[in-house]
């Protein structure tokens, strides 16, 4: 049987490529990744919004697989509407599931505490208002973001495309001397291929948010390894 140390329910948007594969390469044997979608083809204010409209019915539908634990696998869309956002999105759905939800955005928050991060260098893909709202939620988290910096790319599958080159090059450049980590957001940004190198050059943890969700939904499972050498963070499960 599938998933037989654990099941992990995934709530992606539609045109996420990205978090559905690094998490199944990731996740241990025994533990399997279930997902349902949510229709998403912008990134932007307004449709993170719209997209949250088909979160319940998703969340249903994985509860008919009896996952274990559901992450809702999307870091903006789940602090676009400010602070709090995330805590209130994850009860509603956990109970309609009826099992645990954890948001990506709590699970980076969560994240960054565990590795001993109070001041931060983001890197993103987003557009300028999304990194501000992600900003202001970083900083209403208890984060001194001293410096940020996105791609503006509004198109979901093209951020879903660049390689994971891109993720490590962003992350150096936004890398400051005061960042006790760098936090590479967004969920269809590949990095779990440049975690462990960033962190050897870079000398300091590196989050990201597909990497944070998994280890959020480990620890949920109380299952203490993965597949891949994730850095920092996944020593802390």
């Amino acid at each position: 049987m599938h998933g037989w140390r654990g099941r992990i329910g995934l709530i992606v948007p539609s045109s996420n490529t990205t978090m559905e594969p690094e998490l199944t390469a990731a996740a241990p044997e025994g533990v399997s990744v279930h997902t349902a979608r949510m229709r998403l083809r912008e990134v932007t204010v307004e449709g993170l919004l719209e997209m949250e409209e088909h979160a319940e019915e998703a969340a249903l539908q994985l509860s008919d697989a009896r996952v274990d634990v559901i992450v809702y696998g999307c870091t903006t869309g789940s602090l676009v509407k400010g602070p709090g956002h995330d805590t209130q999105l994850s009860r509603r759905l956990s109970s309609i599931a009826s099992c645990p939800v954890v948001a990506t955005a709590t699970a980076v928050v969560q994240a960054l505490k565990a590795v001993g991060a109070s001041s931060i260098a983001v890197a993103t893909p987003y557009i300028e208002e999304l990194d501000r709202r992600e900003k202001e939620f970083l900083e209403a988290s208890g984060f001194r973001v001293v410096e940020m910096r996105g791609l503006g790319i509004r198109d979901n599958t093209e951020i879903g495309k660049l390689p994971p080159h891109v993720a490590y090059q962003l992350a150096k450049e936004v890398d400051s001397p005061e960042a006790h980590a760098v936090f590479i957001s967004c969920t269809n940004f590949r990095t779990f291929e440049v975690i462990e190198k960033l962190e050897r050059d870079l000398g300091k943890p590196v989050v990201t948010s597909n990497q944070a969700s998994l280890w959020a939904a480990l620890k949920h499972l109380k299952i203490r390894e993965v597949k891949l050498q994730l850095g920092t963070l996944m020593q802390l499960l």
